[in-house]
């Protein structure tokens, strides 16, 4: 993202990993939770391969009757940034994932524009690792997710991972260590 001067904060609704308070915490130290929301007409789902977690990447698509449920955090720009460049977002179209606006309703009904990260190209399905699929139920418990939301996330086939994960890499510490625009 763009730093703009008029630009105070950022609502990002987290659907996967980031909704664990401690990938959240580690690449946006700023972030504030606003509510506990849904995507309607979407769903979780996993493609292409996280180096990070071997194994499928998270993926929010489109399915129409089904809930993406999910955390809106306030974010700094500085934090946005970060989450942007962690991700692999890039505002000339060569990241993985790029910003998709859409509006999210809260548990209580309120309404919130936000932008998600969305995968640029889904490539093949691909189950997640054990481990990556855990984290993110970790996170989704943590923020009282609805119970029912929470056994469909068990429910989803996982295997384990070949190697010890999360593997992070040099540029992934580089990234996470310094505030930069993403673009």
């Amino acid at each position: 993202m763009t730093q703009l001067p008029h630009r105070k904060t950022v609502l990002h609704f987290a659907y996967g990993a980031d909704m664990n308070p401690e990938q959240i915490v580690e690449r946006c130290s700023g972030a504030k939770v606003v509510a506990v929301a849904r995507l309607p007409d979407h769903a979780l789902s996993f493609h292409g391969h996280s180096q990070v977690w071997d194994g499928g990447e998270e993926a929010a698509v489109p399915r129409p009757g089904r809930d993406l449920y999910g955390v809106v955090y306030r974010l700094t720009p500085s934090d946005a940034d970060r989450l942007d460049a962690a991700q692999g977002v890039r505002l000339n179209g060569t990241g993985g994932y790029f910003h998709f606006p859409a509006e999210v309703i809260g548990l209580d009904g309120s309404r919130w524009s936000v932008v998600l990260h969305k995968k640029d190209v889904l490539r093949e399905f691909r189950r997640p690792s054990r481990e990556y699929l855990d984290f993110i139920i970790r996170g989704a418990e943590f923020h009282g997710l609805p119970a029912e939301y929470v056994d469909g996330l068990r429910a989803i086939e996982a295997g384990p991972a070949s190697y010890a994960v999360p593997r992070r890499t040099v540029e992934q510490f580089r990234i996470l260590s310094t505030s930069s625009c993403a673009c």
